[in-house]
């Protein structure tokens, strides 16, 4: 499966079981290929510290760790950077950008800074738009940067989440078999003393 394909299969889904195992390999790989230290490529710090803090709402620590312990923010970076053309990768950072914009609107500061509260206050109504557009089966009338931009963040995070070691072992209580697991290797017997 050719990266285009697993973002199309990204954009039709809502579901992470719905995600082949051909996609499921691909978005691990992501994973894989993480620098052991944070090096941003497509995000500045102002805009990964937002991806973060709507990654960890979304997908928040509770007993099991959240989206900012399985690097979501960072999974994300490389997807705009590696997979997104330059005009997907705009109309995110432009949404990004929104998120801001309608932070400053209620709350006179970028989202980063407003409380919790209203944090979730503002994604709560970015989420139930997104939501009556879907069910009203009709395009949003006016710009709909925002309920895209949410709807792809959404999904970014739930598939970075859920196919990364911590969210897939943890939260899903699955085993990620390497693909360089040898299944074919003789056992050793053990040695009593």
């Amino acid at each position: 499966m050719k990266r285009r394909d697993a973002l199309k299969l990204l954009a039709a889904t809502a579901a992470l079981p719905l995600l082949s195992r051909e996609a499921f390999s691909l978005f691990r790989a992501v994973h894989e290929d993480l620098p052991a230290t944070p090096a941003l490529r497509a995000l500045d710090a102002h805009q990964n510290a937002t991806v973060t803090t709507i990654s960890e709402l979304i997908i928040p620590q509770t007993d099991t760790p959240g989206a900012k312990a399985a690097r979501v923010n960072e999974f994300i970076d490389a997807i705009l950077s590696d997979w997104f053309d330059d005009a997907e990768r705009v109309s995110f950072l432009a949404g990004l950008a929104d998120i801001d914009a309608h932070s400053q609107k209620l709350f006179a500061k970028d989202f980063v800074s407003a409380s919790a509260e209203e944090q979730t206050q503002l994604l709560t109504e970015l989420d139930e738009e997104v939501v009556r557009v879907r069910d009203s089966g009709r395009r949003h009338k006016g710009d709909p940067t925002k309920e895209e931009f949410f709807a792809s963040m959404k999904h970014l995070t739930l598939v970075g989440y859920y196919t990364s070691q911590i969210g897939f072992e943890q939260e899903l209580h699955q085993q990620i078999i390497s693909p360089t697991h040898s299944s074919c290797t003789a056992l050793v017997p053990e040695t009593t003393k």
